[in-house]
């Protein structure tokens, strides 16, 4: 039998080792952050990708950004003035984008002279991303280890590999289904059926794309050649 003085005893180690208890911390996944340079900025494709998502959500301006766009839009150059203005208020429109939450980020880097290694170190020591539509600047930030987001590779990346009534160059690697068709393949691995061409296997033709069809295997090019055309 328990005596109530044992009782007494575990009840009492029950309320401290409850007391005392912390749940196990989680790990919080850090947000994704995206440093936009002046490019950026001037560029204005920023706006309606951060509205669809297609950027993360938290934004963040240099101050020394904001600095050089205020300096060029009070200076004499009347195309360099105007796209700094539209700059400023592409900042705006972010700004008032529900889906953004932009900061203005004031910290100095003091040790370095240019504005583009100030915003380098700036990203680097923020643990954020860099987005930037200027190809030098993007260059020297992959060498120095900083993600870069481009629209513009992005915008290469989405741009269809061809378009019906562009001439492409392929080589047939082997008949198609029908008798006729040739088969071969672009460089990103697309197949393309040219009719007339099975004639041609183990050679390069010209041909001209006249259709383009998607499916959740892939896409797939359809052509004829010149000989098919005659």
């Amino acid at each position: 039998m328990i005596s109530y003085i044992q009782t007494a005893l575990l009840v009492a180690i029950l309320a401290i080792l409850v007391y005392n208890y912390k749940p196990p911390k989680t790990k919080q996944k850090k947000s994704r952050r995206v440093v936009l340079d002046s490019c950026a900025l001037i560029d204005g494709r920023i706006v309606e990708l951060a509205r669809s998502g297609f950027v993360p959500e938290n934004l963040i301006v240099p101050a020394i950004i904001l600095s050089e766009l205020q300096l060029l839009a009070d200076g004499k150059d009347s195309h360099k003035r105007e796209r700094a203005r539209f700059g400023l208020d592409v900042v705006k429109e972010l700004q008032s984008n529900k889906y953004s939450n932009v900061t203005i980020e004031r910290d100095i880097v003091k040790d370095e002279v240019k504005t583009d290694d100030k915003l380098l170190k700036l990203t680097k020591n923020i643990g954020a991303e860099l987005y930037t539509t200027d190809f030098n600047l993007a260059k020297l930030a992959e060498i120095e280890g900083v993600r870069v987001l481009n629209v513009n590779e992005l915008a290469q990346q989405l741009r269809p590999v061809a378009l019906p009534g562009e001439q492409i160059k392929v080589m047939i690697m082997q008949k198609g289904s029908n008798p006729k068709q040739g088969v071969g393949y672009l460089e990103d691995g697309t197949m393309v059926v040219i009719d007339g061409a099975a004639k041609h296997k183990g050679k390069l033709v010209d041909a001209e794309v006249t259709k383009i069809h998607q499916s959740v295997a892939g896409k797939m090019i359809f052509a004829t050649t010149a000989q098919t055309r005659k």
